[in-house]
């Protein structure tokens, strides 16, 4: 099994452990759960930027990045720095993260929020707005297109966005369907993590005009959006890149006044 399969193993049994904890109606009447959400495809289209800050503290293919921040300080710092959403990942076992991570970012900032996540479950998605995400993220590569489609529609019925993540032709062709907001294309295979800008640059003309298109993983410079906005690219979303500085809120803000001197 390679390090993707792995993770959607222990996710499943993960998933079965919390319903037995957490009954659905807890999360339902959640203070969130009413909550209006904020449209990040919305914020992309108007945005001269385009970025999506990610808040991760750890990663299989880079170990530890940072654990030194609070979720208030880096949430923050991205929303004072001028970001247009911010991605919390949200799995534990993998990347350090918690819902709990969600919910303070929740508290902290105003603007949209990713629940980064591995969702094999519709009650992952009820997670997701107990918690105060506007959207989720669904992946390509360990769904069927029957999962994509009822995953999306179970969140648009929560009035969430739906971003989903490809990494190839295929994967793109089995899941385009009118309940996804935003594609995003992951320059990182999840197999062998393997990182290329090329990814986005091929598959930008076959993603219909219908949804906005995000280019994810391995960006680091100024240069590599410039290459990627002819492609149609509105959004970029960015984590080791900030997170990896002694100060991710700053590191974000020099990096978007950069950018918008472009």
């Amino acid at each position: 099994m390679n390090i993707l399969d792995k993770i959607i193993v222990d996710k499943k049994r993960e998933v079965i452990l919390k319903k037995s904890i957490i009954p659905t109606l807890q999360l339902e009447n959640s203070v969130f759960f009413k909550k209006k959400t904020i449209s990040l495809s919305d914020r992309l289209l108007k945005s001269t930027t385009g970025i999506i800050a990610e808040h991760k503290r750890r990663s299989p293919s880079k170990a530890e990045i940072n654990y030194s921040f609070t979720v208030e300080d880096v949430t923050k710092g991205f929303q004072d720095a001028g970001a247009c959403g911010i991605s919390v990942l949200t799995d534990g076992k993998y990347f350090g993260g918690s819902l709990d991570d969600l919910l303070l970012a929740r508290a902290t900032v105003n603007i949209p929020l990713l629940r980064k996540e591995f969702i094999v479950d519709e009650y992952q998605i009820l997670e997701a707005k107990a918690y105060g995400a506007d959207l989720i993220l669904l992946i390509a590569a360990v769904l069927t297109r029957e999962e994509i489609k009822s995953l999306s529609e179970f969140a648009k019925s929560l009035q969430l966005e739906v971003l989903l993540e490809v990494h190839s032709l295929e994967e793109l062709q089995k899941s385009i369907m009118p309940t996804l907001d935003m594609i995003g294309v992951n320059n990182r295979n999840l197999k062998t993590f393997e990182v290329s800008l090329d990814f986005s640059k091929q598959l930008a003309a076959q993603i219909p005009d219908d949804f906005v298109k995000i280019s994810e993983s391995g960006i680091s410079s100024i240069t590599a959006i410039s290459e990627l906005k002819p492609y149609g690219y509105k959004g970029f979303l960015i984590g080791e890149n900030f997170m990896k500085t002694d100060n991710a809120g700053k590191a974000a803000k020099e990096f978007i006044q950069n950018l918008n001197k472009k």
